[in-house]
């Protein structure tokens, strides 16, 4: 469901649906019941959906997109093949850190490179640009082990994670899931090189899982949880699960979705906590389109190739696949958008094919290429899926930008629902035009500006900054509210804005520019 159409709120625990009205551009909504405070603490809020929004008045939430940057690893080794994907990156111990499956699919009628069982295969970098394919020495292809192979137990798919539980095993440090025969199976490394099952049996058996699943320790929940593929009534869809131990789980259930969101089959999911603020799931959900043979799939790049594909299974070469973005705040509820929030780009070879878009799992902080800018995050889509050499290109993106609440230089509000927060500052990630600006006040529950904390108190903030923090009449001081139920009122001109947060800043601290948290 766009935000062109319908706003959806979350109301005393409730879903409720809003009509706006985008099109004469007057956009407001309110809730229309009282609802109770939501409680911050000093978390960092995001408005990649609309959990704590009341009214927009002219402002819209637009989803971003990630912007392509230079190719950085490409798969042209004899062991990697055709089909080399669901790549897995994370940052660990000062360095970046890659796996991802490696196979090869013959399509050329004069085929005949030798086949094999899909491999893991590993990867690491200093920056997150340059990569280098370590010498691992642990299986051999073709009669040597000079290769960067690290596992050879699955099936389709593999996907490691650094489990922080704190009593968690030194020797179990790494874990990962993947698809063999009978179930999705648990791995096991001391240091994402040297793997294990962790167990002979699959952890979960009930489920198609011929995809990239996901699982991760949830630290601020206090436990295990696993995002796997399944179908219903033939869609592809997501379940999830929980696990105090890893080893016996929940039943799984079903993703759901606010009522009128488009019932589409999503192939991967993505889903993790956010990094900079761990209340917050974002998942990536590779969406899947069906598409028969018309004028426009003809006119797409690698026609005969794409036919040689068809020959085999009609889907493998004219379905087509974007990403999407989603976020959630229980594990099992999200907002998904259905504006794609990474396309397949202008047509080129190698793109516009089942397989585009399916993102490496993990977000990371990689330097900006512009100096003395803040730092951005990256991801990492494949291409040229299907030829004989799988190329892993890196795209960027704003930190906390995945949707930006807009105005234009006319001016909008967005207010927030009741809530609570703990800290003495408010700080703000946005970005304005030179004519541009953002303002704040904080309300009572009712409405009712704070003395001293309204709109025209507000100091004019405008620039482009990862933090920037609030100030009324010079002082950013906000300490009075801190505890009592108040709304946010945000007046934004010409004016884009990510994230806040309320937190305790020292009399000393730098009003302009603190750097991005981050891992």
């Amino acid at each position: 469901m766009s935000f062109s159409h319908a706003l959806v709120v979350r109301c005393v625990g409730r879903w409720a649906l809003v009509a706006l009205g985008m099109a004469s551009g007057l956009a407001v909504a309110r809730c229309s019941r009282a609802a109770e405070p939501v409680a911050l603490e000093s978390r960092r809020e995001l408005f990649v959906d609309p959990y704590l929004i009341d009214t927009l008045r002219d402002v819209r939430l637009e989803v971003q997109h990630p912007q392509p940057q230079g190719i950085v690893l490409e798969c042209n080794q004899p062991w990697e093949g055709s089909a080399c994907g669901y790549f897995r990156i994370l940052q660990d111990q000062g360095k970046y850190r890659l796996w991802y499956m490696a196979y090869h699919w013959p399509f050329e009628p004069d085929e005949t490179a030798p086949q094999h069982p899909f491999f893991v295969a590993y990867a690491e970098s200093e920056d997150g640009v340059t990569w280098r394919k370590p010498d691992l020495g642990l299986y051999p292809f073709q009669g040597s082990s000079h290769n960067n192979i690290c596992c050879l137990d699955v099936i389709d798919n593999f996907t490691p994670f650094i489990d922080t539980r704190p009593d968690c095993p030194p020797d179990a440090r790494y874990k990962a899931v993947g698809s063999h025969h009978g179930g999705l199976v648990a791995h096991a490394s001391p240091d994402g090189i040297h793997w294990r099952r962790l167990q002979d049996a699959p952890i979960l058996t009930r489920g198609a899982f011929d995809s990239q699943n996901t699982a991760f320790w949830d630290e601020v929940r206090q436990e295990y949880r696993v995002y796997f593929r399944d179908f219903h009534e033939g869609v592809r869809d997501i379940r999830t699960a929980t696990s105090q131990d890893f080893r016996t789980w929940t039943e799984p259930a079903r993703l759901a979705f606010p009522a009128g969101t488009p019932d589409e089959a999503l192939y991967t999911n993505g889903i993790s906590p956010y990094y900079r603020g761990q209340h917050l799931y974002l998942g990536f959900p590779t969406r899947y389109v069906e598409r028969d043979w018309s004028t426009s799939l003809r006119a797409l790049p690698d026609l005969t190739h794409r036919e040689l594909r068809a020959a085999v299974e009609q889907r493998i070469g004219t379905a087509l696949t974007d990403g999407l973005v989603m976020a959630g705040h229980d594990g099992r509820t999200f907002h998904r958008w259905d504006t794609a929030f990474l396309r397949s780009g202008p047509e080129r070879p190698g793109t516009w094919v089942y397989g585009d878009n399916y993102p490496a799992y993990g977000l990371v902080e990689t330097a900006s290429q512009l100096p003395g800018a803040p730092r951005e995050m990256s991801f990492y889509l494949p291409e040229n899926y299907w030829f004989r050499t799988v190329k892993l290109r890196r795209y960027t993106l704003r930190v906390d930008g995945f949707v930006a609440a807009r105005a234009s230089l006319s001016g909008g509000d967005l207010v927030t629902r009741p809530l609570t927060f703990a800290g003495n500052t408010l700080s703000l990630n946005f970005a304005t035009s030179a004519a541009g600006s953002v303002r704040v006040e904080l309300q009572d529950a009712d409405g009712t500006p704070l003395p001293g904390l309204s709109l025209d108190d507000c100091d004019e903030l405008f620039g482009d900054t990862l933090e920037r923090r609030v100030t009324w009449r010079g002082s950013s001081e906000v300490s009075a509210a801190s505890g009592r139920a108040v709304r946010l009122r945000f007046h934004l001109r010409d004016a884009d804005l990510f994230a806040f947060q309320f937190r305790e800043w020292g009399v000393d601290a730098p009003p302009a520019r603190e750097p991005a948290s981050g891992r």
